[in-house]
């Protein structure tokens, strides 16, 4: 019988914020700040003076899996076990496959529309803590739900004989290839009129790279010796085996824009998400609750929009995450 995805998760969580500062912490923030570029005008202020929030607590899902059982599931799909006919609609979901079913494999996308309603109850009720707290919540679980993994029985490569595949797809190549990623896009926020088919859409689309991602990591380990592809470290007395950079760069490199590819589409899907919350909500004037938006702020986010744009924001020293009071950490 494998680990549950609670007891397992939890610990590579653990190993993977030792060893590398995971997906949870370098991605997902990139995600959230990213996605205030590509909102208009009238939400754009609010978010942009509020972006040290959004981002410093873009983990703060995974930190919660630490103290609230209930929370993995909330993360993850493994699609497999519904078979081709899933039910889209929660209630459906419950009725077909009950409470402990969907417990155990997950139901990541019905949890970010349950989100999404929070989001847009809180926009309507101008509860500035709540949009906050909701927005920053959204973007994890929708940078969660575009990982191919995380859409998998075969999560972390274990039942195919290559576990660890998790941490190296969604931490360590990310770690050492950011600098070299895309990280603007000519995206704008849409409205999107039945969310939870394009989050659906989004995660079906994530699900079919994981016989690729799979086979790439077969090819490339075949060029490699157990000596070349891992490397031993201890910590705190214990000992954790963790790819060397050498494969993790091969692995990337036969990826190609794969992982990219998955950043851009959570920024895309996310804009898209805070802003069908604001319209639903019925378009708020945000103004009261963003407070002053001096010249030197306006100018600021116009020179971060030009970064943005042109893919410069890691040049410019403009990318959150890679600043070091960002590097470990969320607010409560």
């Amino acid at each position: 019988m494998r680990p549950s995805h609670s007891v397992f998760r939890s610990l590579l969580l653990v190993v993977v914020l030792v060893l590398t500062g995971s997906w949870g912490f370098l991605v997902h923030r990139t995600v959230n700040q990213l996605s205030i570029y590509e909102l208009p005008d009238a939400m754009a202020p609010f978010f942009y003076k509020n972006k040290d929030y959004l981002v410093y607590n873009s983990p703060r899902p995974d930190l919660r899996r630490n103290s609230d059982p209930g929370e993995a599931p909330r993360h993850f799909i493994d699609l497999e076990m519904f078979g081709t006919a899933i039910p889209t609609k929660w209630e459906d979901a419950i009725a077909r496959y009950g409470w402990d079913s969907l417990q155990k494999a997950g139901f990541v996308p019905w949890h970010i529309e349950w989100v999404m309603q929070r989001l847009t109850g809180a926009f309507r009720s101008g509860q500035k803590d709540s949009i906050l707290f909701y927005a920053a919540d959204l973007g994890h679980y929708i940078s969660d739900a575009v990982v191919p993994l995380h859409t998998t029985e075969n999560y972390d490569g274990q039942l195919t004989n290559q576990k660890g595949l998790h941490s190296l797809w969604e931490s360590l190549i990310p770690e050492l290839e950011l600098a070299n990623y895309q990280l603007s896009s000519t995206h704008k926020a849409v409205y999107l009129k039945q969310p939870g088919k394009t989050i659906w859409k989004s995660i079906r689309a994530a699900h079919q790279m994981v016989p690729e991602l799979l086979q790439k990591e077969r090819e490339v380990s075949a060029q490699f010796t157990l000596e070349q592809k891992y490397r031993i470290q201890t910590r705190n007395g214990k000992e954790f085996r963790s790819y060397t950079s050498g494969f993790a760069k091969a692995y990337a490199a036969s990826l190609g824009n794969t992982v990219n590819q998955q950043l851009l589409a959570a920024t895309d899907l996310l804009a898209d998400c805070w802003y069908t919350c604001w319209v639903n909500a019925g378009k708020p004037d945000l103004t009261g609750i963003t407070g002053s938006w001096s010249e030197g702020e306006q100018k600021q986010y116009q020179r971060e929009l030009l970064y943005f744009n042109n893919n410069q924001l890691l040049q410019n020293n403009a990318l959150m995450s890679r600043s070091p009071q960002y590097q470990s950490g969320a607010n409560n």
